[in-house]
């Protein structure tokens, strides 16, 4: 639209795999010396809560104030037209606040890859930017920072708004990549900002009983408590869901060499029992195998209920009191299967009550 001044209705980009897309554009403007326009969000069936958001992109010839700013991708150069291009955010865009993401502390969190799409998308319709005028593109979304709220960006040190992700610029439906990548980049920020152990818990609750275990001021009413004698950043404290083994790796990968798995009794049961993915869909809880554990380990005499009668786990360490026995046979097995899935971890397990409360750690 700014080079030729008529609207457009639709474009084709390449994406970084090398195959095309087309995007309808809506609200279009502009003038001799700006375009603007937006595309609708649309996430397929993967639950994003993005779907459906407005990204807008202004596109505007000007003298621009040069300032620091991140290079399009790590480790690769800037050509002289990349240069001469300034990319930045508007309403509903976050800035980086926290060491070890892709982009420096203070930018936009508009990631390499986005950025290096934009810059070759304006080289094709400016070649070589012939008027040699500088290009400001700022890119918003307008109800952006509402919708950061629902995401883990604040965790990560994202700040105002959400990010401009990527690196296929293909949303694959159902993916867990969205929790992986997460959990990676939550993994380098803890490391940069100086955690020597990963907190992992399953949910928000055993997240907040390990941060008050640990004396994390953003614990229940925000008071400290050192119960464990150690003082975790909060930046060590990571929401892993159901990706158990991805966590696991991920940390031996990255070479942290601590690591405390937080959860419920369910979920450290199915981890106990060998499953690296809790999800329901993906594992099944197996009381047989509990029971053939306790009948070793425990006397019968200590569950009224007798564990293959049980429907749940919970209902199990409900019905013993919270026995210390099933408590510690259940978190060592789990122990002991976290260290096999990621070999030179060392690992502890914090279990959650289903009250809140602090049921074993070790």
């Amino acid at each position: 639209m700014l080079r030729e001044q008529r609207l457009t209705e639709e474009v084709e980009i390449t994406l970084p795999m090398g195959e095309t897309a087309r995007f309808h554009l809506h609200g279009q403007e502009f003038t001799g010396t700006f375009a603007a326009c937006y595309v609708v969000k649309d996430a397929g069936d993967d639950p994003d809560v993005t779907n459906g958001a407005e990204i807008h992109a202004r596109v505007m010839l000007a003298e621009i104030t040069p300032s620091p700013r991140p290079s399009p991708a790590r480790g690769e150069g800037e050509g002289e037209d990349e240069s001469r291009i300034g990319i930045e955010g508007g309403i509903g865009i976050g800035k980086v606040t926290k060491p070890g993401l892709a982009v420096p502390v203070g930018q936009w969190a508009i990631n390499p890859v986005p950025r290096r799409m934009i810059a070759e998308a304006i080289a094709e319709v400016f070649p070589r930017l012939a008027s040699r005028v500088p290009l400001h593109v700022t890119l918003s979304i307008p109800n952006g920072e509402e919708l950061a709220k629902k995401t883990l960006n604040a965790r990560l040190g994202i700040i105002g708004g959400l990010s401009i992700l990527g690196t296929t610029g293909i949303v694959k439906p159902i993916s867990a990549k969205a929790w992986t990548d997460t959990i990676d980049a939550a993994i380098d920020v803890a490391r940069a900002c100086g955690a020597e152990t990963i907190v992992f818990s399953t949910g928000r609750t055993s997240e907040l009983v390990a941060q008050k275990f640990f004396g994390n001021r953003e614990a229940g009413s925000g008071k400290r408590d050192s119960g464990s004698g150690e003082k975790l950043k909060e930046e060590a404290f990571v929401m892993m869901g159901d990706h158990v083994g991805y966590a696991l790796r991920a940390c031996a990968r990255k070479e942290v060499r601590r690591v405390v798995l937080a959860g419920q009794f369910a979920k450290l049961l199915k981890i106990a029992c060998g499953h690296e993915q809790t999800h329901v869909s993906s594992s099944e809880l197996d009381l047989r195998m509990l029971a053939e554990w306790c009948g070793f380990a425990l006397p019968a005499s200590r569950f009224p209920l007798p564990v293959r009668e049980a429907n749940t786990a919970r209902q199990i360490l409900e019905a013993s009191g919270n026995d210390a026995g099933l408590i510690a046979l259940v978190c060592e097995r789990a122990r002991e299967f976290a260290e096999r899935a990621a070999p030179g971890l060392e690992v502890k397990v914090l279990l959650a009550g289903y009250h809140g409360e602090m049921l074993y750690f070790g």
